[in-house]
């Protein structure tokens, strides 16, 4: 009886344990996938349409990618929704975005 009382508990650490692992595991794919969602603008890879409104990302300076972002972010730099989008991502995950299209030719 003992045992299906403490089942449960047990399964929940051993659960547990498991997640912790994959969280020390760094998603390799990571700055690609949060770089996805700038595609419906900017265009798969940060590559817009020629003759487009919206600028490319691709090839783009890391910093001046950064600054853009932070400026978005602030208020400092209009934005129809980039101000928005921005505020969504931690520090962190935006210079992974910003390496991510810095990378792109």
């Amino acid at each position: 009886m003992k045992l299906l009382r403490w089942t449960p508990l047990a399964l929940a650490l051993l659960a547990g344990a498991g997640t912790a692992s994959a969280q020390d595991k760094p998603d390799p794919n990571l700055a690609r996938n949060l770089a996805a969602t700038c595609a419906g603008c900017h265009g798969t890879g940060g590559r817009t349409v020629p003759g487009s409104a919206v600028e490319p990302l691709a090839g783009a300076d890391s910093a001046v990618l950064m600054q853009k972002l932070r400026d978005f972010r602030s208020g400092a730099r209009p934005a129809t929704i980039m101000h928005q989008i921005s505020k969504g991502y931690t520090e962190a995950q935006l210079e992974l975005i910003a390496a991510y299209f810095a990378a792109r030719k």
